[in-house]
């Protein structure tokens, strides 16, 4: 999962408004709304399909897509952000048991 998440790469302004947008984040809203579901995925499993979503924000930017979204691809880097930060949290506490 870290490598994943090490191996993205995007502009700088892009990474800076997802880090602003983690004082706002709240799981049980912005998951359910990005990703279109009812039931919350775990950490991992979200993740993963965080990134393939961001995947395909990423392509329409290269693209220049007309229908492309700064705002939907910033929130999609800011969740997963804050899914990683979770999933870190995770695994530090499984640790100290």
């Amino acid at each position: 999962m870290n490598t994943l998440l090490s191996n993205l790469k995007r502009p700088k302004f892009l990474v800076q408004t997802a880090r602003i947008g983690l004082e706002s984040y709240q799981r049980d809203r912005d998951i359910s709304r990005i990703l279109g579901v009812t039931k919350l995925p775990k950490t991992g499993e979200a993740i993963l399909l965080l990134l393939e979503e961001e995947k395909q924000e990423d392509q329409q930017r290269r693209d220049q897509a007309a229908f492309y979204s700064y705002a939907r691809h910033i929130e999609i880097l800011t969740a997963i952000m804050a899914e990683a930060d979770l999933l870190r949290q995770i695994s530090k506490q499984r640790q100290a048991m």
